[in-house]
């Protein structure tokens, strides 16, 4: 068999590991098939003599019986075998296939399909059509999901590696007396302890909302109040990079209330702010704003830093990503799991999360949440009915 389709074997061949086992399929097959034909044609036999028997004797003629028995059978037999053959293994190829390909899926590769036909035989055959196309669905995710996790612990491997090799480096260089433990070596070392810190538990959520096992204590969350505080939180931040935030919203704060987890959306607030304030130039602005629109809250994060390029986009959410392909944290980027995380606590809110950008104008971050109705909020907020006095 071809190196280059070995994995991907798709027509007549058969895998190595399968040699024998497809005759060994079909034979199992013939034999239970078989003996059902073997039945069906004597109880067919019977019916053909019987009625034989009732024509020729209303005809009067004992010798008719012979004739439509010797005639009548043959043609019975044939085209009941032909119909019972094409219902019984017009799968058995696919069926084989797939078993086949679970062995190799056993073995850990993902890369094997098996061969999606339509065959002339009607419903049935289409049913092991579907099978087959439901099996190859089978083994694109799990190839998927196998790519995703190799590619998480190799960046997960990355990202650790660096921050541990300098708080090796600066331990053993006061160890052995290279330079000494003075307080601007420990807090250096400290800085990279927190940075692991930051990183195991952005990961430990990460992987918590992913398996929708993130912990959401939800009541009524006012939008205009959680803007406000992320405007106060990052005041000093952007004022320190000269930085203009300001907070703007449209609607009544009733019109503007979701159920959330008030910390959880305000750690989302905060990753898209730092973001935003981080790629945006002195002199530049940030603007939150909120707005109703067609029975979802919609909060904006707005900037007027550098952009994104349009081929990056698709991939602003996955773990680990960064424009800047050096991943360097001088500029204070972090773990590159801050999006990552955005995308997975709107979505354990029910919401969507969309972006748009162009390269030198800035870029804009849309977050939906469907809106709580203000019945709703009035209850949440109304005090509890006073108790009436006894007697």
């Amino acid at each position: 068999m071809n190196k280059k389709h070995k994995n991907h074997w798709q027509q007549e061949e058969w895998p190595e590991h399968w040699s024998g086992k497809p005759a060994g399929l079909f034979v199992w097959f013939m034999f239970v098939f078989g003996t059902l034909a073997v039945l069906l044609l004597g109880m067919s036999g019977w019916l053909i003599y019987l009625l034989a028997s009732v024509v020729s004797a209303r005809m009067g003629n004992p010798t008719l019986v012979f004739w439509l028995s010797v005639c009548g059978l043959p043609l019975f037999i044939l085209m009941l075998l032909r119909f019972v053959g094409r219902r019984a293994f017009a799968g058995v190829g696919t069926v084989a296939q797939v078993m086949a390909a679970a062995d190799k899926v056993a073995e850990g590769d993902f890369t094997v399909r098996v061969l999606e036909k339509e065959g002339r035989s009607g419903r049935r055959h289409g049913r092991f059509a579907r099978l087959a196309r439901s099996f190859n669905q089978m083994t694109a995710a799990l190839q998927q999901a196998d790519e995703q996790r190799r590619n998480l612990t190799a960046d997960v491997a990355h990202e650790l590696r660096t921050p541990l090799h300098i708080i090796q480096g600066n331990l053993e260089g006061i160890l052995d007396g290279v330079y000494e433990a003075t307080p601007e070596h420990i807090q250096a070392t400290l800085e990279e302890t927190h940075l692991l810190a930051r990183l195991v538990e952005d990961l430990h959520t990460l992987a918590q909302a992913e398996a929708g096992q993130l912990s959401l204590h939800l009541a009524p969350v006012d939008i205009t109040e959680l803007l406000a505080d992320a405007q106060t939180s990052f005041s000093g931040l952007a004022e320190e990079k000269g930085v203009k935030l300001t907070v703007t919203f449209e609607g009544k704060p009733a019109e503007l209330t979701i159920n959330g987890d008030a910390g959880r959306l305000d750690q989302v607030l905060g990753n898209l702010v730092s973001n935003a304030l981080r790629h945006t130039p002195p002199g530049g602005d940030v603007t939150l704003h909120a707005a109703r629109l067609d029975g979802m809250v919609q909060i904006a994060v707005q900037d007027t830093g550098e952009g994104i390029p349009e081929a990056d986009l698709p991939f602003v959410f996955d773990r680990f990503w960064r424009g800047d392909r050096a991943r360097s944290r001088a500029d204070g980027s972090g773990g590159g799991l801050g999006l990552a995380i955005v995308k997975q606590m709107v979505l354990a809110h029910h919401g969507r999360v969309a972006v748009s950008s162009q390269p030198g104008e800035g870029t804009i971050f849309t977050l939906s949440f469907p809106a709580v109705t203000a019945t709703a909020v009035t209850s949440s907020h109304s005090p509890p009915a006073p108790t009436p006095a006894p007697g």
